[in-house]
């Protein structure tokens, strides 16, 4: 039986897990016999210090947003071979560590949906350290400096834009494919909506509860203002705020912890007619599948302010002042045809300009890859027995 080895990061649930397992799931239902696996390099390592980072990096974040964002321009959006200068204290330990997971594991091929396991995997292949084919998937509308590149095998893209600026750093075009970041296959594609379809009272969705939601009172006011449009509030695993939005007694206010069912979260994106958010990359690359209205409450620094500007330059997403009246937002966009056009005009382009568009087409492409690295497999087998037998 083949086998697939996927990386995500750290043990927290997060963008990097949910975008390995849509495709763990695409590999399971679509390619026949083979065995999934997905692991974490820093856990590998030492799990004490994977949870010190769980910990410390929404501590960071929350306490000194400023710091963290310009700390993650500094050391990660500084251009393709900046990782060759940094980092590279820890390099030797990783790859050390790398190295036992790849000869416990034996992968025929390997995915990486983080930047650090890439960038590692990468450094081996280029020193003929990993004959394992390599695929890099991104859970971000940008691709940041650490990622490994010209090791890589296949880059599975989010953007069109991405494509062209890693062709222009010099890498080959038919290692890249734009196939947006990967959404569970739960996630149906939506016929397209008229405005005539939109529910009465209008169904919104409000996505971020993990990391909170801004100005919560204020939010609470606003919402009490909005009979006309029902809110449902997606908590998470955040207790405290999901208590908090319960005590408000609202009726136009529903809140949601954790919904673990991908199956429910799709129906309720389906009974919906907004998406409220940050734009962390899975649930904007959910609501851009569902072609479901976007609009950005906040962001998280780093990130989630690249995938800001991204969604907002090409028209894919409209930003909302949660402080503001939120309803006018809203509507201002909702009820103006000339706006929702040019928006839905944005997501067709944002589709078509994928080069993988369904996920039959993408099995096709894995399967491919699987056969090719089999046969090069074989080849290196048979080539190393001739040797042996010749001596």
């Amino acid at each position: 039986m083949r086998k697939i080895l996927f990386f995500s990061h750290l043990r927290t649930q997060s963008g990097h897990h949910q975008a390995a397992e849509a495709l763990m799931d695409l590999v399971e239902r679509r390619m026949g016999r083979v065995e999934t696996k997905k692991t974490d390099l820093l856990t590998e390592t030492s799990p004490v210090i994977e949870r010190f980072i769980s910990v410390s990096y929404m501590k960071w974040i929350r306490s000194f947003p400023g710091i963290y964002d310009r700390a993650y321009n500094s050391w990660f959006c500084h251009g393709p071979d900046s990782d060759e200068n940094r980092f590279k204290w820890y390099q030797p330990f990783l790859i050390n560590k790398m190295r036992d997971i790849l000869e416990r594991e034996q992968p025929d091929l390997i995915f990486c949906a983080h930047s650090l396991p890439s960038l590692i995997l990468s450094k081996m292949k280029l020193k003929g350290q990993c004959r394992v084919p390599v695929i890099n998937i991104y859970t971000d509308l940008f691709v940041n400096c650490v990622w490994g590149r010209k090791g890589i095998d296949v880059h599975l893209l989010p953007t069109a834009e991405s494509k062209n600026q890693l062709i222009k750093d010099g890498l080959d075009p038919g290692r890249l494919r734009v196939t947006g970041i990967p959404v569970h296959s739960a996630f149906i594609k939506m016929p397209e909506q008229t405005e005539s379809h939109l529910h009465h009272p209008l169904r919104a969705v409000i996505a971020g509860g993990n990391t909170g939601l801004g100005n919560i009172d204020r939010l609470r006011e606003e919402l009490e203002r909005t009979p006309n449009i029902h809110f449902t509030v997606l908590c998470g695993n955040n207790r405290r705020l999901l208590g908090r939005v319960k005590s408000w007694e609202l009726p136009n206010v529903t809140a949601m912890p954790f919904i673990a069912s991908r199956e429910e979260m799709n129906e309720l994106y389906e009974q919906a007619d907004l998406l409220i958010t940050k734009p962390g990359g899975i649930t904007i690359s959910e609501g851009l599948r569902k072609k479901l209205p976007m609009f950005i409450h906040s962001s998280l620094p780093g990130q989630e302010r690249y995938n800001l500007d991204y969604l907002t330059a090409k028209g894919l997403a409209f930003p909302l002042d949660i402080n503001g009246p939120i309803e006018q937002q809203l509507m201002a966009v909702l009820e103006n045809p000339f706006r929702m056009h040019r928006w839905k005009r944005s997501v067709d382009r944002y589709h078509g300009q994928l080069d993988i568009r369904s996920e039959s087409e993408l099995a096709v492409y894995l399967e491919e890859l699987l056969s090719a690295a089999e046969k090069d497999r074989g080849l290196a087998i048979h080539v190393s027995s001739f040797s042996t037998a010749g001596k």
